[in-house]
């Protein structure tokens, strides 16, 4: 790298402060062409664009004239490539993802040495929350695993467990759910945790997951949906829904590719899930619903069409990282009309960074709220069946992040988070606001 740097010497070029500020941007986005992933060109694209036009409009931002590159992420080295391919030409500006962690750590770590922000809806692996360093110039614009867990913890803290087993179905590819377990699995290091993990595409054995439960009051479950059904009717079958144990599944990304809570399928198990069902409870991310954000989901969804997905059954919902690089786009443009006003440009890098760090700005769902080391604080709910005739599912709970904080909805019941035997925390009275 040291040999890239001496032969390569970037042109800085000042600008001319004016108002509203006036410049040319460059920006590189990572986003694989395949279409498997959640975060691929054909879902994220469109909300770049939208976010793009959406600041061409605004008087504040009509002068940043933003030049957005798509470059195709593979997960593994593409990335890092296409950016050291631009090494001695123009570097960008800004560069949008990889959301893969093994890619993201060498773009970042590149784009730290270059003086470049990085915004990713990814990278939420607890690595790279260490910005003292290598990852210096990362913000991350979506939760990182280590957020979820705090709703873990906070609810471990609150209902007095100390016993969990955490099982995770393992790709070896992105590893998203070894990932979000590792969150998980630090931070509540001091009680009594155990895992187990399975890989995918290998045959999954129930029996051999729940022969692990003995002194376990809580499993918490990252997988796919299906595999989520074959444990809890195994456990069912073992009796161990009717109240002495507390399921709980991640559902990544709000995406339903990901354990999501459904039951039904059509089959002669459906009876046995619903019931099973009622122990299980989701922890997934909180969606604010207000007007401007259905305009954008429709316009997403029309953009999805127009590519042809006709048989994907999620690829028109607005997930995580749909969302995160919608708002990357606008919480740039907050930041760098804060630093040229202040009489820096749009190569300061560094600078630019500072002023994403430790803010609130609105986003297309809602309040968007970045941490002093970089990072979005999560704000989670928490799911669990409130029907269990009709078997269906309501969020009974919100966990805020930025102050740690629960809001008990009416539909939370506590005796349903209490193991048989055990007394009940204190009473709360739910918020009915």
């Amino acid at each position: 790298m040291r040999l890239l740097a001496a032969l390569c010497v970037p042109v800085l070029l000042g600008s001319v402060l004016t108002y509203p500020p006036t410049e040319d941007i460059d920006v590189l986005a990572f986003l694989p062409r395949n279409d498997s992933y959640l975060f691929s060109y054909s879902r994220v694209a469109p909300a770049v664009r939208y976010a793009q036009e959406r600041l061409r409009t605004d008087g504040r931002f009509s002068g940043f004239r933003f030049h957005i590159r798509f470059e195709d992420s593979d997960c593994v080295n593409g990335a890092m490539f296409a950016l050291v391919d631009r090494s001695c030409g123009a570097r960008p500006d800004l560069i949008l993802g990889p959301v893969c962690e093994y890619e993201a750590a060498a773009v970042v770590r590149l784009a730290s040495r270059w003086d470049i922000p990085v915004i990713s809806a990814g990278a939420l692996a607890a690595g790279f929350g260490r910005k003292d360093t290598e990852f210096s110039l990362l913000t991350r614009i979506a939760p990182p695993y280590v957020k979820m867990a705090e709703t873990f913890t906070a609810m471990f803290e609150r209902f007095r467990w100390g016993s969990a087993l955490l099982v995770y179905e393992d790709d070896k590819d992105e590893r998203n759910c070894y990932f979000s377990l590792e969150g998980v699995y630090h931070l509540m290091a001091h009680l009594s945790i155990k895992t187990y993990a399975f890989s995918r595409g290998e045959p999954l054995d129930p029996d051999d997951v729940l022969q692990n439960t003995p002194d376990t009051e809580v499993m918490i479950m990252c997988m796919a949906a299906d595999n989520i059904r074959e444990i809890m009717l195994a456990a069912h079958r073992r009796q161990m829904t009717s109240g002495n144990y507390v399921f709980f599944n991640v559902d990544l990304f709000n995406a339903s590719s990901y354990g999501n809570g459904s039951w039904k399928r059509g089959d002669k198990h459906d009876s046995d899930a619903r019931q099973a069902y009622a122990s299980l409870n989701t922890v997934t991310l909180l969606r604010t619903v207000k007007p401007e954000f259905e305009n954008f989901s429709m316009e997403m969804k029309k953009s999805i069409k127009k590519v042809g997905f006709h048989d994907c059954k999620d690829c028109g919902d607005v997930n995580m990282f749909v969302e995160g690089f919608h708002d990357a786009m606008l919480l740039y443009a907050v930041a760098l009309h804060e630093a040229m006003k202040s009489g820096y440009s749009k190569e300061n890098g560094s600078e630019i960074t500072s002023r994403m760090w430790n803010r609130t700005f609105e986003g297309i769902a809602g309040q968007v709220s970045i941490d002093d080391n970089g990072d979005r604080n999560g704000d989670f709910s928490l799911m669990a069946m409130t029907n269990a005739e009709a078997g269906t599912y309501e969020v009974v709970a919100n966990y805020f992040g930025v102050n740690g904080t629960f809001q008990l909805l009416p539909a939370f019941n506590s005796d349903h988070f209490t193991q048989r035997g055990k007394s009940t925390p204190q009473a709360e009275t739910p918020d009915t606001s």
